[in-house]
């Protein structure tokens, strides 16, 4: 910065333009509130079918989040102006006042132009009469005190106007179109989060020189700053596609075999690493364009550590996808990079063929080890799939495609995938991500599409069982449990809406016999049948919450409606049961102990979803009337509170014996038994309904009301299953 900017700068024009954008920002914070409440409000609540369901929806969703960074971004650059302006200004005052100083020591300051200036002492006017010979009228030691103070300003005054503009640029260059959702207080916030970003990708430029002391550095500035798209950027720009490749495949060779607080070091290095090139992949500057295409480009690319030189033994380095994938376990990465990515990556696996996939990728590469900790990262589709579990919209995408969707689950049988397709599964069916507690949207047509899709391979007799077994079966549970009110429709037949509510937007979308025949199958896995149980228990309890809430939601008596409700709970779990005995699943000590095991776990995991106001197939009234999945605003009129009981009712007594209030679903060794904790179970929910909503229906006649239709619907569940499928206790 040159000294005459800094000393007769106008800075009124500047604080004109702050005045401005904290209008502005006013203003969109108006019309981000607005487009929250009103716009994606209204939408959420709204009845969706045909192309409106897929395309307005999701075009209002984006279209509110575009306000809501719109907001964020005028916020951000009002705040790195007004700081930078405040900044300024003291500078000014600074070198306002350095300069005089040195006038009163007889200095003059002069800007000699192109960030250079010169500072000299005035010549005395008796210099010729003074026999020293001295012409200044100061000391050299002054001007160079003088000299140094004015270049430490306009140093400051340069780095805090670079840096300004260096960060405005990098967050305007975020998004070709749209805005974005970086949000700093002040310029120094985002300057130190850019410049750390460019001291660790230095670093990582010779991951052989970096010692233990140094990891922990990296991983710590990692840590703080992996959510932040600004560092996230700047580093992945830094090290380029190909290099974040090299500096991975020469970190994991470098420490192979870490163990102990190196190994723990090394998976904190691995998780915050793949957190920050997912915050990274979202940027659509030119750069990270050219990253990710990069990345791409160096997918069948054989990487070897730089220190190295291939052996005969091993002639074949680690493939840059295996190497990509092993980076994108944590975190959520961008949806237009990920389709892009499992595209050329499925492709291949598709070429392999449905039995060859696990050759095709783990042959050949058993030197590699990609991952620390769990996992070795040969089968890039692992890591492909915990990718896609965080980001539900890619995971939609990815199995749009029956034949892909099947490909993948035929695999299971010969790769150690499943566990990771199951996660990715959720995520594409449900609409929430891995470890996501929030509200969720209504189910989507494709993503019922996918549903049914998945529901037909694993009722098909053929491979139903063996996809169960291969650690997926936790996760159709949650399916289903999600699935409940689409289930409970298709179980119920033609006219039954008015009963089990939904805001699916393809409530008929689902076969019965498929329907049926899943919930047999995954009722075969202790994980799967828990999560059926609470998923069908928060469904129903919810239901009865919202009826007896508002009577008129279902025009007839509110008694035939909660006898629907309740035939619908005893047939499910009569399904459920009927499974289990004819399978032989719990003949043993050890499957008592997976049964109880599995029944904690699943109830770990949906007091947290009630907690968090997640749906997961339940629905609730909203305070206008119609109806969203639970949970869809904390406070807001929503129901809960009974289905909460009910599953602390089933979680308590997983493992205890004794009275039947206390040993809920303990066994399924009884179907007598199961019968009547199914029972039980629906007769406490419609006493907590009728209590909570001063109900003036005749609590005996009630009870007795629901539990003959839960026994009716408990002894039906045989007939269906015998439609469907013969079975060994027929």
């Amino acid at each position: 910065m040159d000294l005459d900017a800094l000393r007769h700068g106008n800075f009124s024009q500047l604080g004109e333009a702050i005045t401005d954008w904290e209008e502005m920002t006013k203003k969109l914070a108006t019309l981000k509130e607005d487009a929250q409440k009103n716009l994606k409000g209204k939408a959420d609540r709204a009845s969706w079918n045909g192309v409106n369901a897929q395309v307005s929806r999701e075009f209002i969703d984006k279209t509110a989040q575009e306000f809501a960074d719109a907001h964020t971004q005028a916020d951000t650059i009002t705040n790195i102006l007004k700081d930078t302006r405040g900044e300024l200004v003291g500078y000014h005052t600074q070198l306002t006042e350095a300069i005089s100083r040195g006038d009163k020591k007889n200095l003059t300051v002069i800007d000699t132009g192109h960030g250079t200036f010169s500072v000299t002492g005035n010549t005395r006017p008796d210099w010729a009469s003074d026999p020293s010979g001295k012409t200044s009228a100061t000391n050299q030691q002054d001007v160079d005190d003088l000299r140094d103070e004015i270049q430490r300003i306009l140093s400051k005054a340069t780095e805090s106007d670079n840096s300004a503009a260096k960060v405005l640029r990098l967050l305007v260059d975020q998004t070709k179109y749209g805005f974005s959702d970086a949000a700093y207080k002040d310029r120094d916030t985002a300057a130190d989060a850019v410049e750390a970003a460019d001291k660790l990708a230095k670093m990582a430029k010779h991951p052989d020189k970096m010692s233990a002391k140094d990891i922990a550095e990296f991983n710590r500035y990692l840590e703080k700053y992996h959510n932040d798209p600004l560092f996230s950027e700047r580093f992945a720009e830094g090290l380029g596609g190909k290099g974040t490749i090299q500096f991975w495949t020469d970190m994991v060779d470098a420490h192979a075999g870490a163990r102990g607080s190196e190994l723990k070091s090394m998976e904190e290095l691995q998780k915050n690493l793949s957190m920050t090139l997912a915050t990274a992949s979202f940027s659509d500057s030119d750069a990270m364009k050219a990253w990710k295409s990069d990345l791409l480009k160096e997918m069948n690319t054989s990487f070897h550590p730089d220190s190295k030189v291939p052996s005969q033994l091993n002639p074949v380095g680690a493939l840059g996808s295996q190497v990509i994938s092993s980076l994108m376990r944590q975190g959520e990465f961008d949806t237009e990079f990920l389709d892009d990515y499992r595209t050329r990556l499925f492709k291949q696996d598709r070429g392999a063929g449905d039995s060859d996939t696990d050759a095709l990728w783990v042959k050949g590469y058993d030197h590699i080890d990609l991952v620390f900790g769990s996992g070795n990262g040969r089968d890039p589709l692992d890591g492909l799939f915990d990718a896609l579990s965080h980001n539900p919209e890619a995971a939609t995408h990815a199995f749009e495609s029956k034949a892909d969707l099947d490909h993948m689950l035929n695999t299971t049988r010969y790769t150690d995938r499943g566990a990771s397709l199951g996660h990715a599964l959720e995520a594409a069916v449900t609409g929430l991500g891995a470890g996501e507690l929030n509200s969720t949207p209504p189910h989507s047509s494709t993503q019922v599409k996918i549903m049914a899709n998945i529901m037909a391979a694993v009722a098909d007799p053929d491979n139903g069982g063996s996809l169960v077994t291969k650690a997926m079966g936790a996760s159709f549970g949650h399916m289903a449990a999600a699935y409940m009110p689409e289930i409970s429709r298709e179980l119920g037949g033609p006219n039954s809406e008015k009963v089990f509510l939904t805001t699916s937007d393809s409530p008929a979308g689902l076969d019965k016999t498929d329907v049926v025949r899943f919930l047999t199958q995954v009722s075969n896995d202790a994980g799967g049948r828990a999560a059926i149980r609470y998923g069908e228990s928060i469904y129903t309890d919810s239901l009865l919450e919202a009826h007896m809430a508002d009577p008129s939601l279902f025009h007839g008596s509110q008694t035939q409606v909660i006898h629907d409700i309740a035939y619908n709970s005893g047939m499910i779990e009569g399904i459920v049961g009927r499974a289990v005995a004819d399978s032989d699943v719990a003949s043993s000590v050890e499957m008592e102990k997976q049964e109880n095991d599995a029944m904690a776990q699943q109830g770990e995991f949906f007091k947290a979803v009630l907690a968090g106001g997640v749906g997961m197939g339940a629905v609730a009234l909203c305070p206008e009337g119609k109806f969203a999945e639970m949970g869809a605003g904390a406070g807001g009129g929503f129901f809960g509170q009974v289905a909460s009981i009910a599953v602390d009712a089933m979680y308590d007594g997983k493992q205890q014996e004794g009275a039947l209030d206390s040993s809920l679903y303990r066994t399924g060794k009884d179907l007598n038994a199961m019968q009547d904790s199914v029972n039980q179970q629906a007769q406490w929910a419609v006493q907590e309904a009728m209590k909570k909503h001063h109900s003036t229906l005749p609590a005996d006649g009630t009870l007795d009301l629901v539990r003959n239709a839960a026994n009716d619907g408990w002894r039906d569940s045989d007939g269906i299953m015998e439609d469907v499928e013969k079975r060994p206790s027929a």
